[in-house]
C-alpha cells in the first residue's frame, strides 16, 4: 500500500465492476470470523451504488479498498450502515474508520430524523461507533421490521438469537438517536449556563439532582452514559456474554448480580 492515496467517497453506478469482489470478500471475512452476515448478491450491492446509498474506498490507481452501504427499515424510522468490509491488504490503516465516518454522514444527509443502528461482534467497530455517538442498547430498542431480522438467518448464530426470543445474541446492538442527541445537547447547554450563573453569584456549582425512590433505589435526574470511559469493562462483559451464550451455561444468581452491577456502572 506504499505511496498509494486512498479515496473515500459516495459510490456511483460506475463502481458496479467492484460488486463481485466486494460480496466475495464479505463472505470470506464472515467465515474467517466465525460469524455470519446477511448474504448480499453483487446485484444488490450494485443497486445500492445506483441509489447513492453506499460508500466506497479505492486507491488513486483504481484498486478496491473498502465498502459500506445504507439500508432503511421500518418505513425509514431506522437506518443501518451495513456490510462494512475492507480489503485485507489495506486493514490496520484506519480505512474502516474513514468509511464509517462517511457512511454515517451520508445517512444523516439522507435520513436526518432516522435512528441509525448496527449489530456487530467486532470491538474495533464498536469503538468507531462510540466515537460517532452510538451507544449500546438492548435489542428491543432496534427496529421491529421483520425484513431486517430475516437477514440474520444466514448467520451461524441464528439459533442463539431465536432461542433468546430475539432479545439477545453475540452481536452488540448500538444506536444513534438524533432526537435524544438533540435533547442531551440542550440539557448540556442549559446545565452549563446554570453552573456559570451560580458561579458568578458566588454559589457552589449546581450538581445533578439525586432522588431516592420508595424502594430505596437511587435515581439521578439525568444519568450520562459513560460507554467510552468504560470500554475495557464493556470488553470483559462481551467475553462473559459470549461464554454464557456459546456454552449454553446458566449464569445463576451470581451471574445475574454481576450483570446488574455491570449495567448499572456502565450506563
Amino acid at each position: 500500500m506504499e505511496n498509494q492515496h486512498i479515496i473515500v467517497r459516495v459510490a456511483t453506478p460506475g463502481d458496479a465492476h467492484y460488486a463481485k469482489t466486494i460480496t466475495d470478500e464479505m463472505e470470506s471475512s464472515a467465515k474467517a470470523r466465525g460469524t455470519g452476515i446477511a448474504k448480499r448478491s453483487p446485484e444488490y450491492v450494485q443497486l445500492k451504488m445506483e441509489e447513492g446509498k453506499a460508500v466506497i474506498a479505492t486507491t488513486d490507481s483504481g484498486e478496491w479498498v473498502g465498502f459500506c452501504y445504507i439500508e432503511a427499515w421500518g418505513h425509514g424510522k431506522f437506518v443501518a450502515n451495513s456490510g462494512l468490509i475492507v480489503n485485507p491488504a489495506f486493514r490496520g490503516h484506519g480505512v474502516a474508520k474513514s468509511i464509517k465516518q462517511r457512511i454515517f454522514e451520508l445517512s444523516r444527509e439522507k435520513y436526518p430524523e432516522s435512528k441509525i443502528f448496527g449489530l456487530t461482534t467486532g470491538l474495533a467497530v464498536m469503538k468507531i461507533n462510540s466515537e460517532l455517538g452510538y451507544e449500546p442498547v438492548t435489542y428491543s430498542e432496534l427496529t421491529d421490521d421483520e425484513e431486517f431480522w430475516k437477514g440474520c438467518r444466514s448467520c451461524i448464530n441464528f439459533d442463539i438469537l431465536t432461542a433468546k426470543n430475539r432479545k439477545n445474541c453475540l452481536c452488540t446492538a448500538m444506536l444513534y438517536d438524533p432526537e435524544q442527541k438533540q435533547k442531551d445537547e440542550e440539557e448540556r447547554i442549559a446545565r452549563e449556563k446554570a453552573e456559570a450563573a451560580a458561579t458568578a453569584d458566588g454559589q457552589e456549582a449546581l450538581k445533578p439532582q439525586v432522588m431516592v425512590a420508595a424502594n430505596g433505589n437511587i435515581q439521578q435526574q439525568k444519568r450520562q452514559r459513560a460507554f467510552k470511559d468504560n470500554f475495557k469493562l464493556f470488553e470483559r462483559w462481551l467475553r462473559y456474554k459470549r461464554y454464557v451464550l456459546l456454552k449454553g451455561g446458566n449464569a445463576g444468581a451470581a451471574g445475574n448480580n454481576r450483570k446488574k452491577f455491570f449495567l448499572f456502572n456502565l450506563f
